[in-house]
């Protein structure tokens, strides 16, 4: 098919350049938009040129003065398309479109006319001025057949690839009119075949439609934006013709009770509403009620009562703004509802106050009268009192009521009551009213004075002067005036305080005896202040217990009982006391050798030349009468100052040598020792110690001679008897027979002491609370006092204490070595003494060779004080 076309194309350029040839002129006809390179026409062979000779004679195109789109190829001679050949941009709308071109040859030179028409195509599509355009109508007014120009489309081709028809989109309410003007001129009418009503389409949209007769055709559309403008064709509309309300009469003026609503289907002003009472409301209706002319709300404006008027029938109209103006009616119908608007009133005709806490149940209180203006069930009333409780209403008859005592009264629990008299009726909804009634209650004294504490400790010091106030004791009694006066008194009926024995007393509990406390203590009987009649003294009371009673000036007078236990607190009133040294054999014969001339108040011991470091010669005892650290002795060497041959135990008393006692030292030393209690300020006394060197033989005579008759030696010592030392010289040949002969009955000896050791009881430790137990402490020990666990201690052969002894030193623990005697013995230590034993083994230690086997066993049986690790082995 296309080389049909392409064949046909070629017969008639032939023919034309034939035609041109004869007639002087070469034409051409080419169609638009022609690609680039198509062949136009055989230009050379046109004008007559043979092969080759187009491009020797050089046969160009001539330029115009504007681009054209052809060229001639030099080396076939041949017409080609060399741009785009648009026929629009060439020639616009006329038609035919022919270029007119210039070909040159030379040698010769020849100049040929060339005419190129460009055929046109369908290749623009119609074009409205605008793609919307916008219209307004107006509803009702604007007649049916009523016609709108529009513009029409324009085409850029020519012929029938420009002839255009129109077409609209379906609509009921528009046509489309086209007409003719010329051969070239249309003009298109929208025609109006249907009423518009704004109300029920406000904005119509139609598209329009323009087709060129090309092929294949081409089309271009507008929108058309048809507007309904509004015009004021409806009048406002109520959802009900008649509304139906109802209103209580006691609605407050200015409530809003309803509020109409109209409508208007119309826009802008003529949508716009205002509402009123019609002509046919009465002023006096009027005056009583609004409405708002923009809102619609209908208010009150004066009173309702419903025994004047029962309902109201009110005719509203709602006009709009437009012209001419609409209006649309409705009917409001009001009734008044009648409520209780009437509240019970309550009055008080008798009122009897106060009221006595002891009153009977059932004593009338108050008289009241109940009324209510209303009738029916709004004027029935119901009474009640609240609270509930002590007091209660009764009906008397209709309309009056007691109020009675229906609970006992308290007035320390409740001093006053403030009642309420409540009134209600029977309406929808129901009326209120209360009247108050203040009732007090008067006071009987039913309540006794009772103290903050049932018990009060009391801390006081010893030696504190005579009206030293104590304690505050105080008792409430929730009573008042004279039944809430309370007075204050110190009870000794059956009471009395316990008196300790003194310091030093023989006895291991002290006496009792009985005094009244009121001997010791008072109480101021209307601020309860407890003072002290007299100094109180720690050693000889501990804790007075006693009784305080609040009495208050009722009638009966009621009373309250508190326990007084007064501690009293010890003060470092007492200076350490020291001990005679009777019941000791030792010293005893030390006293005896020393002869008459010792001297009064002096402590006497021995020493025995060459005596060993750490030896003990002597022990003084002391005893403090205060308790705790007051009663916490230490012991110093006063005299000789600096190294001499004797220390003493800082808490034992203990006297022992420093080092190994030589002759250099004397035949007498004198010992000045200070004893010290902890307290503050600290007490002291001051013994005497006289300590006689011996020699080994000598120092045995005395301890046999004290272990023979130790009794009749202390008796001698204390008459002042001398003891020549021919005598000790010459016993001393017959105590080494008797030693000789007790080593041979030493091994049944130490059998013996063993069985002993074994099955003998062993000393008494603290026990429970009971009776009175001995406990032989050490040197050292603190003194506390206890109430209830009241324990005795002796120190060797000194008193008895009423003391439980704690010991709590604060001093580093004691160096290693045989030598560290004054520091704080074990807790073992406390229960060591000084036994037979000892005794025993200190007479034998001149034989020391001899005794080491029996000294072994004296070690194994737990018989030997640690007092022998200074003898030599």
């Amino acid at each position: 098919m296309g080389e049909r076309c392409c064949a046909a194309l070629v017969r008639v350029l032939v023919l034309q350049a034939a035609w041109a040839l004869s007639g002087g002129q070469v034409r051409y006809s080419v169609p638009e938009e022609a690609k680039a390179g198509t062949v136009v026409g055989r230009l050379a062979q046109d004008l007559g040129l043979e092969a080759g000779e187009a491009e020797a004679r050089r046969l160009r195109l001539v330029a115009q003065g504007r681009r054209a789109s052809v060229e001639v190829s030099g080396a076939s001679g041949a017409l080609l398309v060399s741009s785009r050949l648009d026929r629009e941009e060439l020639c616009g709308k006329s038609a035919p479109c022919a270029l007119r071109l210039e070909v040159l040859l030379e040698r010769p030179l020849r100049v040929f006319h060339v005419q190129l028409e460009v055929t046109d195509i369908n290749d623009n599509a119609p074009v409205f001025p605008a793609a919307r355009k916008k219209l307004s109508m107006a509803e009702l007014t604007t007649l049916p057949g009523s016609r709108f120009p529009l513009e029409g489309a324009s085409d850029a081709d020519i012929g029938a690839n420009a002839q255009l028809t129109y077409t609209l989109s379906p609509s009921e309410h528009f046509s489309l009119e086209v007409k003719s003007k010329d051969e070239n001129k249309v003009s298109v009418l929208l025609v109006l075949t249907k009423p518009l009503d704004r109300e029920t389409i406000p904005v119509h949209r139609l598209v329009l439609t323009a087709t060129d007769g090309g092929r294949p055709s081409l089309t271009g559309t507008m929108e058309l934006v048809i507007s309904v403008l509004d015009v004021n064709d409806n009048a406002p509309q109520f959802n009900q013709s008649v509304y139906k309300v109802q209103l209580p009469e006691n609605t407050a003026p200015g409530t809003v009770f309803f509020q109409l609503t109209a409508t208007d289907k119309d826009e802008g002003i003529n949508q716009e509403i205002y509402y009123s009472f019609s002509d046919a409301v009465s002023a006096k209706f009027q005056d009583i009620f609004k409405i708002d002319e923009k809102s619609g709300e209908i208010r009150t404006a004066g009173e309702l009562d419903f025994e004047d008027t029962q309902s109201y029938d009110l005719e509203i109209e709602a006009t709009d703004k437009g012209t001419p103006p609409l209006s649309g009616h409705c009917s409001v119908e009001l009734e008044v509802v009648d409520v209780n608007d009437n509240a019970p009133e309550v009055w008080v005709t008798s009122l009897s106050v106060p009221v006595a806490e002891d009153a009977s149940l059932g004593t009338v209180v108050a008289l009241l009268s109940v009324s209510d203006r209303d009738s029916g069930e709004n004027g029935r009333v119901r009474c009640w009192v609240w609270p509930a409780s002590p007091f209660g209403l009764e009906a008397t008859f209709l309309g009056s009521y007691s109020l009675v005592l229906r609970e006992a009264l308290d007035r320390e629990r409740v001093s006053e009551y403030e009642v309420e008299v409540r009134a209600e009726d029977g309406g929808a909804p129901a009326l209120r009213a209360r009247r108050g009634l203040r009732v007090p209650v008067s006071d009987v004294n039913d309540n006794a004075p009772l103290f903050a504490q049932a018990v009060y400790t009391v801390l006081a010091r010893e030696n504190n002067a005579a009206g030293a106030e104590l304690a505050r004791l105080w008792a409430r009694d929730p009573d008042e005036a004279a039944n809430g006066r309370v007075s204050y008194s110190v009870w000794d009926g059956g009471l009395g305080v316990g008196v300790g024995g003194a310091a030093g007393s023989s006895s291991s509990s002290g006496g009792m005896g009985w005094r009244p406390a009121s001997s010791y203590v008072s109480v101021d009987a209307e601020s309860g202040r407890l003072w002290a009649l007299q100094p109180l003294d720690y050693e000889e009371l501990q804790v007075l217990q006693f009784e305080v009673r609040a009495v208050d000036a009722g009638e009966p007078a009621l009373s309250g009982n508190a326990t007084v236990q007064l501690f009293v607190l010890d003060e470092n009133d007492n200076a350490p006391a020291l001990l005679p040294a009777a019941g000791s054999a030792a010293e005893a014969a030390a006293a005896a050798l020393a002869g008459a001339g010792s001297e009064s108040g002096t402590l006497w011991a021995w020493a025995a030349w060459g005596a060993p470091a750490g030896q003990v010669v002597a022990k003084i005892r002391a005893v403090d009468a205060d308790s705790g650290y007051n009663a916490w002795l230490r012991y110093e060497l006063c005299e000789p100052r600096g190294k001499g041959p004797f220390r003493v135990g800082l808490y034992s008393g203990e006297v022992s040598t420093a080092r190994a006692l030589d002759e250099a030292d004397g035949p007498r030393q004198r010992l000045l020792i200070v004893v010290r209690d902890h307290g503050e300020p600290a007490r002291s006394a001051t013994a005497t110690l006289s300590v006689s060197l011996l020699e080994a033989a000598e120092a045995a005579l005395a301890a046999g001679s004290s272990a023979a008759s130790s009794s009749s030696a202390v008796s001698r010592s204390a008459a002042g008897a001398e003891v020549g030392p021919g005598a000790a010289s010459a016993a001393t040949n017959v105590w080494l027979v008797v030693a000789i002969c007790a080593v041979s009955s030493l091994f049944l000896l130490a059998v013996v002491l063993y069985g002993a050791s074994r099955w003998a009881p062993r000393a008494a430790v603290l026990s429970g609370p009971g009776p009175t137990t001995l406990v032989c402490a050490s040197e050292v020990g603190s003194w506390s006092y206890s109430q209830r666990h009241s324990r005795s201690l002796c120190v060797a052969d000194g008193a008895a204490k009423s003391d439980l002894m704690v010991f709590s030193p604060n001093f580093p623990p004691p160096p290693p070595g045989p030598a560290a005697k004054d520091t704080q013995p074990e807790p073992s230590a406390l229960l060591d003494t000084v036994s037979g034993p000892a005794l025993f083994a200190s007479i034998l230690s001149p034989f020391a060779p001899c005794l080491s086997f029996a000294k072994l066993f004296l070690v194994l049986t737990g018989l030997c004080p640690r007092r022998l690790k200074g003898m030599g082995a």
